[in-house]
């Protein structure tokens, strides 16, 4: 079963209204916008509230040290304390 449905070409993310650039220099708007957009994405993530988390949050220090080499290490690498 085939189906005939075409999608609708997208419209253009830049257009040059006046003007010919050269492919570098549309190249390079292109990478300035793209910077910009994800440097604006990155400021509204960070004023969202991702707070660094505290050391006193994180729950690796539940675990405890590991054990250090001796001769009874096997001991304390299973029972803490």
């Amino acid at each position: 079963m085939t189906s005939d449905h075409t999608q609708p070409t997208p419209a253009p993310f830049l257009r040059v209204v006046r003007g010919s650039p050269t492919p570098e220099e549309t190249a390079a708007l292109v990478a300035v916008l793209t910077a910009r957009a994800r440097a604006i994405q990155a400021a509204r993530s960070r004023a969202a509230g991702a707070a660094p988390r505290s050391g006193w949050r994180d729950r690796a220090r539940l675990l405890g040290v590991p054990p250090r080499p001796s001769p009874d290490a096997w001991r304390r690498s299973f029972h803490p304390g």
